[in-house]
């Protein structure tokens, strides 16, 4: 563990994607980072579902981490399969997956070890919770420790996510409630204990959409399924169900989709393991701050959006792909490093949260799923029937 005299030249706090997609691609460059993660190891907790990752972001990222080869060899064939229903079940979509649209499905948990697995031993610092950073004068920061110790570095990285420790150092802004809230459920071993539901959702991606609910699945490598029961409600929605009441909870659920088909509702009904809520924040579309000295943000620390455009994962490996490449490029010059970066993440990142925000409202508009066939039909997918 550190203590009050460590210093690190480059310190990341956070060890998720782009973290780790920063200090891979600064070791190919030959550049030194530490990275600190609250989590006790790396096994501590899973790393959630399957990631789409895009060709011209994610997948520039490992190629840049020299990792895209060994990334392809992990990938879920079969995975970018795509059915879209209505409330009552009735098939509006389906696409197979041939393998030719650039974004391939990878196992969360799969595509973060491979990352780790990259690293020299000992760069990321397990158990290692931030509780407060400060600056120092000429860019060096001071960041503590949850037991007590304290360290310094010329820069500081905030990769710790949409409550970050970090972004008050660069901004005041902090993550809203969107007004849509999840509940997540796994059916585990799906084409043998629940059959039904593994082929209403397919060998992919399922969007069973309605008007301001909808259910999103998927299938993930190990043969379950995991679904999100989407639904546009109040804030304190999910304060009013008890999820230690693994039934109690699936009936709260389940009455916001009153009316849907059976087999639609079985994918809640049918869940194995406790129903796990998650409200939907984002920071404003458009976050930016002014350049400070010594320090700056990736992937959800620095533009937390919605995920209903499929670019957070993505956004942050490149985030951290390229904040090496600057780096790497001004040696010697971290402002301008900071910079260059900032600008470029700057912009892509609102194009992305702007669709995000967008794609939200026509997902689970009053025609629903009328909205989201209209996108895929811009892409050259054609409504079945």
């Amino acid at each position: 563990m550190t203590t009050s005299s460590a210093h690190h030249p480059i310190a990341v706090v956070g060890a998720g994607l782009g973290g780790l997609a920063l200090a891979r691609v600064l070791h190919v460059h030959g550049i030194r980072t530490t990275v600190f993660d609250l989590d006790p190891s790396a096994a501590a907790r899973t790393q959630g579902g399957m990631l789409d990752i895009h060709d011209d972001s994610g997948q520039e990222a490992l190629r840049a981490a020299g990792l895209h080869e060994e990334f392809l060899q992990r990938v879920h064939h079969g995975g970018q399969a795509q059915r879209v229903l209505d409330r009552h079940a009735t098939v509006r979509l389906a696409e197979d997956d041939d393998d030719s649209r650039g974004r391939p499905e990878i196992d969360r948990g799969d595509l973060r070890a491979l990352l780790l697995g990259s690293l020299p031993e000992g760069t990321v610092r397990w158990g290692a919770r931030v509780t407060g950073a400060r600056p120092l004068g000429d860019g060096r920061h001071e960041v503590d420790l949850a037991d007590g110790s304290s360290f310094t570095t010329d820069l500081l990285v905030g990769a710790d996510g949409a409550w970050s420790r970090i972004r008050p150092l660069l901004s005041p802004a902090e993550p809203s409630y969107t007004g849509m809230s999840f509940v997540e459920a796994d059916l585990l071993e799906a084409d043998v204990r629940h059959p039904a539901s593994a082929a209403v959702v397919g060998g992919g991606m399922l969007f069973a959409l309605g008007a301001g609910r909808g259910f999103l699945a998927h299938r993930e490598t190990d043969g379950s399924l995991h679904v999100y029961a989407a639904v546009e409600a109040p804030e304190d929605w999910l304060d009013g169900i008890d999820f230690g009441d693994t039934e109690a909870a699936k009936a709260a659920v389940l009455k916001e989709f009153d009316g849907w088909d059976e087999s639609l509702r079985a994918l809640v009904a049918d869940a194995d393991g406790p129903l796990v809520p998650r409200r939907i924040h984002a920071l404003p579309v458009g976050h930016r701050w002014a350049r400070v000295p010594g320090v700056t943000l990736l992937g959800d620390a620095a533009h937390l959006m919605s995920p209903f455009a499929g670019e957070g994962a993505n956004l942050a490996l490149l985030d951290g792909a390229e904040l090496a490449l600057a780096l790497a490029a001004h040696p010697g010059d971290t402002d301008a490093a900071l910079a260059a970066y900032e600008d470029r993440m700057f912009r892509r990142a609102e194009v992305s949260a702007a669709e995000s925000a967008h794609n939200a409202v026509v997902l689970f508009r009053t025609d629903a799923p009328q909205g989201v066939l209209d996108m895929f039909a811009a892409h050259g997918l054609q409504p079945t029937g």
